[in-house]
């Protein structure tokens, strides 16, 4: 099977950014910042069904201003570019009918329409049911709120500042970064980004009142001095959950209680979205960042992330990891599950029972593989059911991009002994013990050339990079210690979803002003 050249040199996994400092500082005007720097065409990181940008180089690229309006999912994400000779950041609007095809629209959202960049913020509707924003205005020194015109986001009324105020009327001293704005009953919220972020109240969006800290409480398993940044705070069954960032750990998320009384969120339990991998700093380990959700017609929340540490072309591309919904289990444990239209991709099934992996044949290391199939093409989804009972003691898993003797490519691991799952160099928390008693381990794997997605058991989500992955294409099983039984492996082709990318990225429709 041939594949793109390009990366051949790469070795498995990621070689990182090395930031060693904050999404802030990335974008500080002491940075510099050439669009010009790296090759656009032919450079082979075009993905076949995950969004990206379509012009030059781009990050930071977090998601931001989702809303669901009139059957048609709307998102924007942060372009950083030139303006009148600095840099600045707008908001690329993107539109889609089913959260998988997108089409890109003029950019509205730009310095030269605010008189300022736009910096991480969220979208909300308004009491009067209209879409509106609240943003970080870069260079303003505050927060803002801009309000669309109609549905299709053609048009927006000039953005204005937020000016809180205490309640006996003098100036609140806040730190405005990185809001976000809810509404609860009749009242408007928001909140600003900050290790306890400031909560306040309006009844107009236009006069607001502090309350005091967001936070009732902190949990004991966040690091002290941990930012919250880009927040989005929703109802989600009979829970709250608050979605947000920490610069040095990406993606991580809150589950608590409304205080309607104290006006405070009270959270229960607080878990992450991000880990370490291999070769990055115990202070940056971020790939996972700048989540944004929205409420589906059908009343999914869904949510995105940007991929941000990923290898350094890689990074620059802006890409959103693939759509995933949350929910609550009965237990009010939070649920990950990947969109439910990208069933809809899907074609060319391949469907194999009872597939044995014995220890006939053992390596080096004590583990026994053997070859399911040839990986064929680069955008490809893999389900894989395994008995509880066979899973909770023993670790297995598969190796893509192998050749199953010298090269064992990209790893997907169960381990009871940790109790986690392996991605790539990614290692997050997964335990088969936690399962109910009648659930088996459910594995779906997600390719795009270079991307792997996996999703356990709707428990956990985990991603890494796979730089050389057009060196081999075998996909094989493994085991160690004694056999596994997978009891169904699934493989199918993925449709490609980037014909509105190709369209974008010819057009140019979502160009900014640069003066």
């Amino acid at each position: 099977m041939k594949r793109r050249d390009f990366i051949k040199s790469s070795s498995m996994g990621l070689t990182g950014l090395g930031l060693s400092t904050s999404v802030l500082s990335m974008t500080t005007e002491n940075t510099p910042f050439h669009v010009n720097n790296l090759p656009i065409e032919n450079d082979g990181l075009v993905l076949n069904y995950h969004l990206m940008h379509p012009g030059d180089l781009s990050a930071p690229g977090d998601p931001n201003a989702a809303f669901f309006l009139n059957d048609t999912c709307h998102l924007h994400y942060i372009l950083r570019h030139p303006w009148k000779d600095d840099e600045s950041h707008s908001f690329i609007h993107v539109s889609s009918r089913d959260m998988l095809h997108w089409e890109w629209h003029k950019t509205k959202l730009q310095p030269s329409f605010t008189g300022h960049g736009m910096y991480s913020g969220t979208g909300f509707i308004t009491k009067g049911g209209r879409p509106a924003t609240i943003y970080h205005g870069q260079g303003s020194d505050r927060n803002q709120i801009a309000i669309a015109k109609d549905n299709n986001l053609s048009a927006w009324e000039k953005p204005y500042p937020i000016k809180v105020k205490t309640k006996d009327g003098k100036d609140a001293r806040i730190n405005h970064w990185d809001p976000d704005c809810f509404l609860i009953g009749d009242t408007y919220y928001a909140i600003s980004g900050g290790q306890n972020p400031p909560v306040f109240k309006s009844t107009d969006l236009k006069n607001w009142t502090f309350i005091g800290d967001f936070l009732q409480h902190e949990m004991l398993d966040v690091a002290k001095g941990e930012d919250i940044s880009c927040p989005n705070f929703f109802k989600i069954g009979d829970k709250w959950m608050m979605l947000c960032i920490s610069h040095p750990f990406g993606c991580r998320y809150y589950l608590g209680d409304w205080d309607e009384k104290k006006e405070q969120f009270v959270p229960t339990s607080h878990n992450r979205m991000n880990w370490r991998r291999e070769g990055q700093s115990n202070l940056e380990y971020r790939n996972c960042f700048a989540p944004e959700s929205v409420l589906t017609p059908d009343g999914r929340r869904v949510m995105w992330a940007w991929l941000a540490t990923l290898d350094d072309r890689v990074n620059k591309k802006t890409i959103q990891s693939l759509p995933r919904e949350l929910s609550l289990d009965k237990e009010g444990t939070l649920k990950i599950a990947p969109l439910k239209e990208l069933k809809s991709l899907r074609y060319d099934e391949k469907q194999i029972v009872n597939f044995e992996v014995d220890m006939r044949k053992q390596h080096n290391g004590g583990f026994s593989n053997k070859k399911i199939a040839e990986l064929e093409g680069d955008a490809i989804e893999i389900e894989a059911t395994i008995s509880r009972e066979v899973a909770k003691n023993k670790r297995f898993g598969f190796q893509l991009f192998s050749d199953g003797e010298k090269d064992f490519g990209f790893p997907v691991v169960i381990n009871p002994v940790t109790k986690s799952v392996l991605v790539g160099n990614t290692e997050a928390p997964f335990l088969v013990d936690s399962l109910p008693a009648n659930e088996d381990v459910n594995i779906r794997i997600f390719i795009d050339k270079y991307l792997v997605e996996v999703f356990v058991n709707d428990k956990q989500a985990v991603l890494d990079v796979c730089m050389n992955y057009d060196k081999y294409s075998g996909l094989y099983a493994y085991t160690y210690g004694e056999k596994t039984t997978f009891k169904e492996i699934k493989i199918w082709k993925i449709k490609p979803t980037n014909e509105g990318y190709f369209k974008a990225k010819e057009n140019r429709i979502w160009e900014t002003d640069t003066k």
